[in-house]
């Protein structure tokens, strides 16, 4: 989930693992969910501490890709493909942001451009991109 301001700054986090691995919010169905907007408010809160304050909107995105070696074991054995749901929430401007030190060591507000630069991944940089 992409996290911007009415100001354009979006939110980036930085990975405790792998080294240098900035991304946006992000997360996984737990065995018991099954609306991805649930898991992605639920996401937000554990990783930012933000909550009711930013709504949550569904971009009508869904990407597919493979599973990299490096995150396999977080998924059952048979699990191959990851299934993206892309959201964004807007705040009105920076919000304070609470990281969830087991999985985030620190965060930046950056301008749009900056951020899909710093982010890892493809499909977190096109949701950035795609920003309204």
């Amino acid at each position: 989930m992409v996290v911007y301001t009415a100001a354009d700054d979006v939110l980036v986090l930085l990975r405790r693992q792998p080294p240098d691995f900035w991304q946006s919010v992000t997360g996984s169905l737990r065995w018991d969910e099954t609306d991805p907007l649930a898991a992605a408010r639920r996401e937000l809160r554990e990783e930012t501490g933000l909550g009711d304050e930013a709504e949550i909107v569904a971009c009508g995105v869904i990407n597919r890709f493979p599973i990299l070696p490096a995150w396999r074991h977080r998924y059952a054995p048979n699990v191959t493909e990851n299934v993206e749901h892309v959201f964004r929430a807007l705040l009105p401007e920076r919000g304070l942001i609470t990281l969830n030190p087991a999985e985030h060591s620190e965060y930046q507000w950056l301008p749009r451009a900056a951020a899909a630069a710093k982010v890892a991944s493809w499909t977190n940089q096109d949701a950035i991109l795609a920003l309204p």
